[in-house]
């Protein structure tokens, strides 16, 4: 394929006179862009008996918007498409923590690390009141607790991710299903 230049003389070589305007020629308009010459390039496939012309096919193709196995394996250390936005479609996310002696939940908004509610057995009026700061009881009391002070907060649904090897059972489960009980959806 070859590219012919087409302008105002009848060549089709371009010539120097038609780049350059005359010194009395008027711009169209006095932007920036307009300052430069305007020239008509085409490029046109000059048929010949042996290539007859091919008709062009327009077609977009849709650029990649997930990663092949080649790129990940180039760029180990960049995040998924969900890592990168499951923190936009599940704000809010349940961190719970038993100690041997304690529990501690809390509710985090993922994208500013603002801590939207906490409770824990630990605090003066529980720790006063209940009678074991570990068994079902108390975890039911820590569910019940982070339900209304979601709820003050205007947070009604939230996320609870486990860790490695860690199943939503046994007191894991008595929060969470307790958190369910009082409103709170999870996502």
């Amino acid at each position: 394929m070859l590219a012919c230049i087409s302008s105002s003389s009848p060549s089709p070589f371009l010539i120097s006179s038609d780049i350059y305007r005359t010194p009395g020629a008027k711009p169209r308009s006095l932007s920036w862009s307009s300052s430069f010459p305007h020239l008509n390039l085409s490029i046109n496939s000059i048929s010949s008996p042996l290539n007859p012309p091919r008709q062009r096919e327009f077609v977009v193709h849709a650029a990649w918007t997930r990663r092949s196995r080649s790129e990940a394996a180039k760029k180990p250390n960049r995040k998924s498409w969900k890592q990168r936005t499951d923190m936009y479609l599940r704000p809010f996310l349940l961190n719970v923590f038993f100690s041997k002696r304690f529990i501690h939940a809390k509710v985090m908004h993922r994208g500013t690390s603002k801590v939207i509610s906490v409770a824990t057995t630990n605090a003066k009026d529980l720790r006063n009141t209940l009678p074991s700061l570990t068994d079902d009881s108390a975890c039911r009391v820590i569910g019940k607790l982070i339900a209304e002070r979601s709820k003050e907060a205007d947070v009604f649904a939230m996320a609870y991710e486990p860790r490695k090897n860690e199943r939503i059972e046994g007191k894991l489960g008595i929060v969470i299903d307790t958190i369910k009980e009082n409103g709170i959806i999870f996502v």
